[in-house]
């Protein structure tokens, strides 16, 4: 929870979070390793410097550690795991849905459990998917169409076994459709994230929500054309957010288009972690304010009731989560004591 200075409230639901490990013991080849470096080059990069890992942590952190980063120091109420399997880059997967379920299991009410699904993986795919509804209760998934499979290096929502699958999705009440459609990463080909397969999907599938996760970049204004007109398209803003820290006046550029194009009802916050650590993001996001000629530009204001949906209201309405209710459930748990 965020509180302001005059005592207002926020709750927060972060978007998108892993708990992954890319030890070296954990690394099937040299795609793994050069896999968790890009992702450490981002995390180096882009963070203020008190908030830099050493990489050996970086790549593996834990679940104590992820506690306390994303729910004790990091303002965070709630959080949504959304994996990225690479079995192909790593022996026991880098963030499964099985390694995330550690803490759901221990933490029920704090924790959105998302599962995956891969269309080359055919019927023993959806069989897959099915038993992570009947197991953990899934209400979405996160998908990763640049992600490798033996000589494959990518796929696209409208492939004819990906369309089975979202027809699966649709049968089991798997609404949240979480897409990576952002930055390349070594050695994953970057035209495989582009975002012209959510067109056809998003109006195929009208029941479906589909979060666009890192809003597209560095392809926006493919994403914001997109979105605008398919209401069941959102954004998700891992990646946008540590712009705020280290190109600001970019950040302010990208967020003012969104708010323009999409509208603050379709953007969810998201840190990203363990590639940023919520804390410092919250508080950068909390405190922005756009800049005056871009505000005149755009014909866009960022008010506290803009910031109160992105944070928390937007992510708790499509996973049908009554705030005011999950505050109360939240108020006595194991998190509650610790903070």
């Amino acid at each position: 929870m965020f509180k302001t200075k005059s005592g207002d409230e926020f709750f927060v639901i972060d978007g998108h979070l892993h708990l992954w490990d890319a030890s070296p013991e954990n690394q099937a080849n040299k795609y793994g390793a050069g896999f968790i470096s890009c992702f450490y080059d981002y995390h180096r990069n882009l963070s203020p410097p008190d908030y830099v890992w050493e990489q050996s942590l970086f790549e593996k952190y834990g679940p104590e550690r992820m506690l306390k980063d994303v729910f004790i120091d990091g303002y965070v109420d709630m959080g949504i795991f959304q994996p990225t399997y690479l079995k192909d880059f790593y022996k026991n997967g880098f963030n499964t849905t099985e390694q995330n379920s550690w803490l759901k299991v221990r933490y029920p009410e704090r924790w959105i459990l998302n599962g995956s699904w891969d269309p080359r993986d055919g019927e023993a795919g959806l069989e897959y998917l099915e038993s992570l509804v009947h197991r953990f209760g899934i209400r979405g998934v996160k998908l990763y169409t640049a992600e490798w499979k033996g000589n494959s290096r990518g796929w696209k929502l409208t492939d004819p076994w990906a369309m089975r699958y979202l027809e699966k999705c649709q049968q089991l009440g798997v609404k949240n459709i979480h897409v990576h459609k952002g930055p390349t990463i070594w050695p994953l080909n970057r035209d495989a994230f582009d975002v012209a397969d959510i067109d056809e999907v998003a109006t195929a599938f009208t029941d479906l929500n589909f979060i666009v996760e890192h809003c597209g970049l560095p392809r926006l204004e493919d994403f914001c054309w997109i979105a605008t007109q398919e209401r069941n398209v959102y954004g998700g803003l891992a990646v946008v957010m540590p712009f705020i820290h280290s190109r600001p006046r970019y950040f302010a550029e990208v967020l003012a288009n969104l708010l323009w194009w999409v509208g603050a009802d379709k953007l969810l916050f998201a840190s990203d972690y363990a590639i940023w650590h919520p804390r410092w993001i919250v508080e950068k996001f909390m405190a922005f304010e756009l800049p005056d000629d871009i505000q005149k530009e755009f014909g866009v204001s960022f008010t506290l009731d803009v910031k109160k949906k992105i944070l928390g209201e937007n992510a708790a309405r499509i996973y049908g989560i009554d705030i005011n209710v999950r505050k109360k459930e939240l108020a006595g748990d194991a998190v509650a004591a610790m903070r």
